[in-house]
């Protein structure tokens, strides 16, 4: 069975690109062409989100620096402890709503205090991989095409996260 899942997951991206050219073949596009002016307008995107993107890294990081996720780590843990939620996860599951890597980051420091099979190090994985990093995305995909009222969305994309952060920690729990 998972050799089978190997081979699949090897042959998933060559195989999609195969489908795009003969399908491009097929609608007689000129393929290079169609990808040369797909490669300018992604360039010309990140040239507009960069602003943005380095603004949210340096905010991250003043955080992270200034001990401020500590602080607020200490400030709840009577809280977080009544939830059952880890306070040691606290920073992990702010600092993911704005940037994944520095998330990453986190996520590394607690492995190597607690380890990677520990009830916390299952629990950081679990959320990292179920939590969206809600202000970078809306930011650079809104920015990108210039939506000014975005309704709902900050609001849909909170619940999530906070879903995915309790069905995390429930996940965690199941591991004692």
């Amino acid at each position: 069975m998972s050799s089978i899942l190997m081979f699949f997951s090897e042959a998933l991206i060559p195989l999609i690109i195969l489908v795009v050219i003969l399908s491009g073949l097929m609608a007689k596009r000129n393929i290079y062409e169609d990808f040369v002016d797909g490669a300018k307008e992604g360039i010309l995107t990140a040239a507009k989100i960069l602003p943005t993107l380095a603004g949210l890294m340096i905010g991250v990081g003043i955080l992270r620096a200034s001990g401020f996720l500590d602080l607020v780590t200490n400030a709840i843990a009577g809280i977080t402890d009544l939830i059952h939620f880890p306070s040691q996860l606290v920073p992990l599951a702010v600092v993911k709503m704005f940037s994944s890597s520095a998330a990453t980051g986190l996520l590394l420091d607690l492995y190597q205090q607690y380890g990677t099979d520990s009830r916390l190090g299952v629990t950081a994985s679990l959320m990292m991989s179920s939590t969206e990093t809600i202000f970078y995305t809306m930011s650079i995909y809104f920015m990108s095409v210039k939506i000014k009222k975005t309704r709902w969305t900050f609001a849909g994309a909170l619940i999530a996260s906070l879903a995915g952060i309790a069905a995390s920690t429930w996940l965690g729990l199941l591991e004692q």
